[in-house]
């Protein structure tokens, strides 16, 4: 059974540093690509950004995010994590991890989501 637990959401004021984690489990960790979204409330999910399993130099991110936002991963701990620093208020919503076996920023494209995870920026 594949299981995605996100870690390490709150509340943080507006400049403010946070990194969130992805544990996964049941799943061939280093064969998949990971992927970062976040849904604001009353909006649709969005990309934020991915890391692909065969090059973890392949990242992409979505432009809101760029230059602020960085993805990594540990295989050896079956892991990804996103460290997010000089947040704003617009970056408020709840982030989720995902696994894909292919590469892209489409959310349709990946199989297993975890449930969660609260960042709530403050101005």
């Amino acid at each position: 059974q594949v299981s995605l637990v996100e870690s390490g959401g709150g509340l943080v004021q507006a400049g403010g540093s946070l990194r969130l984690s992805c544990l996964a489990s049941g799943l061939t960790f280093n064969r998949y690509t990971m992927g970062w979204f976040r849904q604001a409330s009353g909006k649709e999910r969005e990309f934020v950004g991915r890391i692909s399993w065969w090059d973890v130099r392949s990242i992409a991110y979505a432009d809101s995010v760029k230059g602020r936002f960085t993805i990594s991963r540990d295989n050896a701990k079956n892991t990804m994590y996103l460290q997010m620093n000089s947040l704003k208020p617009e970056d408020t919503a709840v982030y989720y991890c995902a696994a894909s076996s292919g590469s892209t920023g489409n959310a349709k494209d990946y199989h297993y989501w975890g449930q969660g995870t609260q960042v709530t920026v403050s101005s």
